[in-house]
This record gives C-alpha cells, sequence and structure tokens, in this order.
C-alpha cells in the first residue's frame, strides 16, 4: 500500500529525542523555546508560542484577542472541524461562508454579507496548502475593524505574493501533528506580531500564570514538551525541501492527470505557491474511485465529506443552513498521496491506475 500519508523520520530525530530524554529536562524548556524562536522567524513573525496542539493553539490565540460569548466570528465551512470548534470553545458563534469553487477556500466575494454588529473576526483556513486570497481578505478586515485569524495548519511554508502565511492576520496558527507538512508529533504554535498577545498567549497556556504559581486569570494546561520541539526543530530545516519535493510530485500529477476523465486539479495561480499538504482532486465519481485505487494498493482519502455545520454537534445547536458549493465539492474531493516519502515510480503507478479507472490508461 502506498500510504496517503507518513511522516519522514531519521536518525537525526531520533538522535535528538535520545538527547532530550538523557538531559532528564522532558516538559517544556530550552528546546521548546528554541522552536519558537526558530518557526517565527522562519515565518517572518516576531513572537511564537507553542502549546499542545493545533486546535489549543487556535483556543488559545482567540482566547487572547479578547473573542467572547454573544461575538460573531466568520469562517469555513469546509475544514477539520477544529477550526469551528476553537471559536465556540471560546463561547463565540462560529458564522460560515461558503466556498471558492476552484480553490475550495472561503468565498471572498461572500464574506461581507455576513458581517454585521456581531461581527468581530475572520478566521480563514489556507486549505489543503492553498492561501486564501489575502488582498481581498485583508481589505475586508480593515473596512470592518476585524480581528484577522489564519489558520495556517495545512500550510507551513505556503506564500501569497511572496510573503508567508501565518504573517498577515493579528495571530497564525500552525499544527505538528503527524500529517502534517512538518511535524512534532502532536503539537502547535500561535504566531503573532504582537507582544502583550504574546505574553497573554503564554499565560493561558499554563493556568493564566504570568508568573510561576501566581495566576493572575483562568486558563489551561496546554504545554508541550521538549520531546516534540526536539522533533520539530529539526523537521524545520528539512521544511523546503519536504515541500519543494511535494511540489515535484503535484506538478507530476499535474501533467500527468491533465484531461483525464472529468477530474479538475489543483489550481496555483499567479502569486500563490501551494505547499500541497493535500494533493485534492475533484471527480463526480470519486467514490468508485477510491474504491478502486484501494483495492490498486494506493491510499486515498476525502478531506472532508461532511461540511462542518451539518456535523452533529452543529445540528444540535440549530445549524440547518445550505451552502451549495461546499456541499457539491464535499461529494466530489478526493486526495491522493503527495508527501515526500512517495517515489517517482510511485507517483507514475498512481497516475497510471487513475488513467486506467478512467479508461485511458496509456500504452507505454
Amino acid at each position: 500500500m502506498i500510504p496517503i500519508c507518513k511522516p519522514k523520520i531519521t536518525e537525526e530525530e531520533i538522535t535528538a529525542v535520545t538527547k532530550v530524554l538523557r538531559s532528564g529536562n522532558i516538559v517544556q524548556g530550552e528546546e521548546t523555546s528554541s522552536f519558537e524562536k526558530e518557526f517565527s522567524e522562519y515565518i517572518g513573525t516576531d513572537y511564537g508560542v507553542i502549546t499542545s496542539s493545533g486546535t489549543t493553539a487556535l483556543m488559545t490565540g482567540l482566547t487572547a484577542l479578547g473573542l467572547k460569548q454573544g461575538d460573531e466570528i466568520i469562517t469555513t465551512p469546509f475544514s477539520f472541524i477544529a477550526s469551528a470548534n476553537s471559536i465556540l470553545y471560546t463561547g463565540a458563534k462560529p458564522v460560515f461562508v461558503d466556498i471558492d469553487s476552484k480553490s475550495f477556500n472561503i468565498d471572498t466575494s461572500l464574506i461581507e454579507k455576513k458581517i454585521n454588529e456581531k461581527t468581530k473576526a475572520l478566521l480563514i483556513v489556507h486549505l489543503y496548502g492553498l492561501s486564501c486570497d489575502m488582498d481581498a481578505i485583508m481589505e475586508i478586515c480593515k473596512k470592518h475593524n476585524l480581528i484577522l485569524i489564519e489558520d495556517c495548519c495545512q500550510a507551513h511554508g505556503a506564500e501569497y505574493k511572496n510573503k508567508k502565511v501565518g504573517t498577515f492576520g493579528d495571530i497564525g496558527v500552525f499544527s505538528f501533528y503527524a500529517t502534517k507538512n512538518m511535524i512534532c508529533g502532536e503539537g502547535g504554535i500561535i504566531l503573532t506580531n504582537n507582544q502583550d498577545i504574546a505574553e497573554r498567549c503564554k499565560a493561558l497556556r499554563s493556568h493564566g500564570e504570568f508568573k510561576r504559581y501566581n495566576s493572575d486569570f483562568l486558563g489551561y494546561n496546554f504545554r508541550s514538551t521538549d520531546v516534540f520541539s526536539a522533533i520539530g526543530r529539526i523537521q524545520l530545516t528539512k521544511l523546503r525541501n519536504f515541500n519543494e519535493r511535494r511540489r515535484e510530485i503535484a506538478e507530476m500529477y499535474n501533467q500527468g492527470l491533465k484531461d483525464v476523465g472529468d477530474l479538475k486539479l489543483p489550481i496555483e495561480e499567479e502569486g500563490y505557491a501551494h505547499v500541497y499538504h493535500q494533493y485534492t482532486i475533484k471527480t463526480s465519481k470519486r467514490d468508485e474511485l477510491a474504491k478502486f485505487l484501494s483495492k490498486e494498493g494506493i491510499g486515498n482519502k476525502v478531506y472532508y465529506p461532511v461540511p462542518i455545520y451539518k456535523q452533529e454537534p452543529y445540528k444540535s445547536m440549530g445549524y440547518n443552513e445550505t451552502l451549495p458549493v461546499v456541499e457539491n465539492i464535499s461529494s466530489k474531493v478526493l486526495s491522493i498521496p503527495v508527501h515526500p516519502s512517495i517515489t517517482d515510480e510511485n507517483v507514475d503507478y498512481i497516475i497510471s491506475s487513475i488513467k486506467k479507472f478512467f479508461g485511458e490508461e496509456s500504452g507505454d
């Protein structure tokens, strides 16, 4: 089986973890502080605050920004559910806007229709490793005085007009879960250029303590470990190469699957640098293709089959809207392997298998 995702771990990561374990300093310490600095510098922000996961990073960041019950936060319905759940955790209300049919990111032309006096923020998701339309997003936020949160959990190193995502908003949040473009195994980070927000995030992740054993407000236990950070520091040095390999694989797919069946391939317009956390195709024969690929030993996955507002927790809260584009897209998307561990031969086999499914296998 060619897996849909596979972390690329070498002796470097193993050695780094062993060093931490032998040091006896396992909890959040020097490795974490160094990783915060190195990752924020790589993305291009002044401050970084590591937490236990991408979800807790979102929750911490939203709370640090002062978002609370009664506030409304506009977001996308097409993402991992943590994006919207983090809004609920603060007591605020997610307001969903339909997506663009080509990029699968939030449709910026529809955002202003959902803005009212309760709207305090916009939480965007750079889905699959592709940046949102940041010129349009920034213009809307400036016009309506909205806080901007960037969910970059799938977009490590992605760029919009030569600027990395995670640098546009009041905060940018990344995940280091085991399937991401670079990993720690688990963990997340909040990036910001605002020192007060950074300091508040640090206190929030540790029971509201600016000073040890002196809680100034109700916080959480969202600390990470030096074990995870040691892995992350090594992975960060490889991220550029990982992303370049993903882009090479994506280009092979772009060429090999062009004009095959009714496939629609990912887009990358001028000014965008896609890092292909997922290579996601669209076809009306999605379910049949998924079964066929599995039989051929090719991992595949649907990200995401159900819009967030149709998930049970949201249905129980009274969400009953219909957003036509996301409902159409979620029934047709399928992700195929694009991680750096697959070989050119694997990619050729995947292309050949998809062509075979559509009856267009080459005679080579």
